[in-house]
Formats: C-alpha cells, structure tokens, sequence
C-alpha cells in the first residue's frame, strides 16, 4: 500500500505544479500531507515533518542570505560594468549570450557545488537576460543541465556517496566515465545552442531584426512599428562597439539596471568587489559554514552601502518577497521528504523495485540501475539512494558478475535529472533567484535531462565501462 501510495504522490505533484493548478510550495505541503493520512501517520506526521525541517534549517539560512547578498550588490550596481563588458563580447545575440551562460556555467561548475554555480552565473547573467529581454527560463534550463552534468566529478557529492556506499576510490568510478560526460556535456551544449536561436527567433517576431555588422559583429535593428509594446532594440555602434538601448515602450528604468536607480554606490565600485571577492575565496576553501559566511557578507554590505537604519530596512524589504519564496520552498520540501522517509515510503518503494526486477535480468542489472536512477535520485535524495538502494542493487549484480565500479558507475548518470529535483535546495536557489516558476523550468529542462542521462548511460555502456549483458 505504502508503494502504491508513494508513486501516486509523486505522479500527483509533478503533474499539480506542472499543470500550473497548484503552486510548487501548496503542492509540497498539501500533497504529502493527505498522503501522509492515507499512509496512517496519523498525529505522528508532525514530528515527521519537524525532523525533516530542523535537517533542512542551514539550508534555508544559506539561500536567505546569499540572495539578500547579491540582491544588494546588483542594487548598487556591482554587476552593471561587467554585464555591459558580456554584452560587447556577446554583440546582444541571445544565441551569444546563451552559449556564455553554459561556459560560465561549467567553470564554475568544477567546484562541485551547485548553489556557489547559481549564485555566480545568475548574478553575472540575470542583468543581461532582462536588458536583452530574453526568457529568464532559458538560463535556469542552461545552468541546470550543465551543472547537472558536471556532478559526477570525483570531488561532488554523488561519486564520492557511491565511493563511500561501495568501498572504491572515486577517481576508480569517475575516470572511465570521461567518455560520457564530455558527450554528456556536448549535448548539453547543443541544447543550448538551439536555446539560443530560438530565443534570436523570438526577439526577432517580437520586433527586433538580427543583422551581421560589417565588423563581424551581430547588431539589433528595430523592425520598426511592428514591434510589441515591450519591444526595445538594441544596436551596436560599428566603430565603439558600445551598447546603446533605445526604448519603444520599456526603458531600462523598469529593469535591474536603471542607470538612474537610487541605490547606485560607484564610489564604493572596488569595495564591494573586494568584498565579493573574499566571499567566493572563503566560499570555496570552505573553512566557515556558507550560511554565517552569507550573514557576515550581507551584514557588511548593509552597513558601507547604506549607512542610515531606514536604508537598510528599505534595501531589506526590496529583497522581502525573493526571500520569502525560497524559504519557504525548503521548508516545504521538508514536508515531502518527512512523509516519504517517515512513513517508510522511501524504503518501500526503493525494495519493491529490487523485487520486481526478473531474475533473467540480472545480466542487466548495470544498466537497468542507471535508468532507475534517473527517477529514484530525483525524487529522493542522494544519500537514500546512494546508501540505502545502491547497496542493495550491487550486492544483487554480483551474483552476475558485475562488478561495484560498474554498478557506481552506471549509479551516477542520472545526476543531470536529479539536479532538477524540487528536493535539492540549490535548484530551489537558481529558480528563485532568476524569478522562474519551478514548474516552468521543469517543462524546458526535464526531457532535455532525460536525454542528457540516458546518452550518458547508452556511451558507458558502449565504451564498455557499464557492464550490460
């Protein structure tokens, strides 16, 4: 029953957000909670939801912070240079711009953690989506897949979890996998790329026709009256290479990057760049917990930015509804991870999937655990399955002949989907940070993600680094 109950709520929430009938945060306290009933947790649900919150508490406090944090800098207008410095190099094509945000995506990636990529790409690559008009979706769909990818290095968490669960050096797991992800990544960037022109076509029907300058650079022309009343274009000067806007109806006064906003600090340009600087240092040697990291950060930028109380309460209130959303995303998502761990649908489901399997496909049973990846990690997290059903499934393929590097290996490539999970906090960060509706991410990044995995599955499986068969 608890197997039958976990599927259907799983089923029942994706398609609630997906549809738009409920929002993700209704979704992840109503949906689990009449299953939860149903389950016969009874009283004890609240406790189970509580555990779950409390584990989720440094979290909240991380994704608080940090979005007051870089809210506050792009206010005063730390960004602004470098995002007209992106738009030059990128001649304001969106197809550019794109393909940029998947690049600075990977290099940030290699640090393995997930909300530091957010954090940084969001940061430097939101100002430009929104000067540009372009769908901030694209972004979140761009970043999610490459960073995604890019999870299985030895030093992120799902190599080093499968390392850890079946006794094998990481680099063993990953080094045969090399073929995969670059693979993995190239699809990720074609999909990108097709992002890109579809967005150059979009702007394009909007009222902006694309041209090539004779310097080889891409300018926007206005197409005239046709456009749209939030048509703006866009034109590169041939000899500067400077960006100029011309508004048809939206000025940049109504975007993040008003040139004329009040919260303008350009004498304060080198410190709070200084400042950020220290904090991304800080927050890759990891010798303090991010979320104090966050509040030190956004304590000092509060203070030598605006120096009077009611600026600082006005800055902190700006930032109110950001905050609200995402805090209270996580605390909703420790609804659904307490009913599924607390009603013991979690271990149920995971064993019922162990038990269904046919005994003839055993020789099979690397690739079939990296196709049951791709849904087990996605809605669970990586320690239940990494821990509690790898485990399981290894000791099972021995009986076959199939080693525990091959079944980590083949463990590890659903990680583009499981990134996209509504349970790991750093993809709460990135939808929240670019003002993206979760359910409008995961109708763009989702089947991409799908192909993303399965390609990097069917390349181990070829390169004969996943035994199947």
């Amino acid at each position: 029953m608890t197997v039958i109950l976990g599927f259907a709520m799983i089923v029942v929430f994706m398609t609630l957000i997906m549809t738009k009938k409920l929002s993700p945060i209704l979704a992840l306290i109503l949906v689990p909670t009449i299953f939860g009933l149903f389950a016969g947790a009874g009283l004890g649900i609240g406790d189970m939801v509580m555990e779950a919150i409390a584990s989720m508490s440094s979290t909240a406090a991380l994704l608080l912070f940090a979005i007051i944090y870089f809210g506050i800098m792009i206010d005063v207008g730390l960004f602004d240079r470098l995002v007209d410095v992106i738009l030059r190099l990128a001649g304001h094509d969106p197809l550019r711009v794109v393909m940029g945000t998947a690049l600075l995506t990977g290099a940030v990636s290699l640090d393995g953690d997930g909300s530091t990529t957010f954090i940084v790409v969001t940061a430097a690559m939101l100002p430009i989506y929104r000067r540009l008009e372009m769908s901030p979706v694209v972004l979140t769909c761009v970043a999610g897949l490459i960073n995604g990818t890019l999870n299985i290095v030895p030093w992120g968490g799902p190599t080093a979890r499968a390392a850890s669960a079946l006794q094998l050096d990481p680099n063993e797991i990953f080094a045969p996998m090399v073929p995969s992800l670059i693979v993995g990544l190239l699809l990720a960037l074609g999909f990108a790329w097709f992002m890109g022109l579809s967005e150059r076509r979009r702007l394009t029907a909007a009222g902006v026709q694309w041209a090539r300058g004779a310097g080889g650079s891409v300018a926007a022309a206005s197409a005239g009256s046709t456009g749209g009343p939030a048509t703006r274009a866009l034109v590169i000067n041939q000899t500067s290479e400077e960006p100029q806007a011309s508004s048809t109806g939206t000025s940049l006064a109504e975007t993040a990057l008003d040139p004329n906003r009040p919260t303008l600090r350009p004498h304060l340009l080198w410190f709070n760049l200084a400042l950020t600087v220290v904090i991304m240092v800080l927050l890759v040697i990891d010798i303090m917990p991010l979320a104090y990291l966050f509040m030190l950060g956004t304590v000092v930028a509060l203070m030598v930015n605006f120096r009077t109380v009611r600026e600082q309460h006005e800055e902190l209130a700006s930032h109110a509804s950001s905050v609200i959303t995402v805090v209270a995303m996580v605390m909703a998502a420790g609804v659904l991870t307490g009913v599924m761990s607390g009603t013991g649908m979690v271990d149920d489901m995971a064993q019922w999937l162990v038990d269904v399997i046919p005994a003839a496909w055993g020789p099979y049973l690397a690739g079939i655990t990296g196709v049951l990846s791709i849904p087990m990690t996605f809605f669970m997290s990586n320690d239940a399955f990494y821990y509690g059903i790898l485990p399981v499934l290894t000791e099972t393929a021995s009986h076959y002949g199939i080693s525990s590097a091959d079944m980590a290996r083949a463990s590890i490539t659903g990680q583009p989907v499981h990134l996209q999970s509504p349970l790991v906090p750093a993809i709460l960060l990135l939808v929240s940070l670019a003002g993206v509706e979760l359910g409008d991410h995961h109708k763009k990044v989702l089947w991409r993600a799908l192909c993303v995995s399965l390609a990097m599955l069917a390349v181990g499986i070829l390169v004969g680094v996943i035994a199947f068969g």
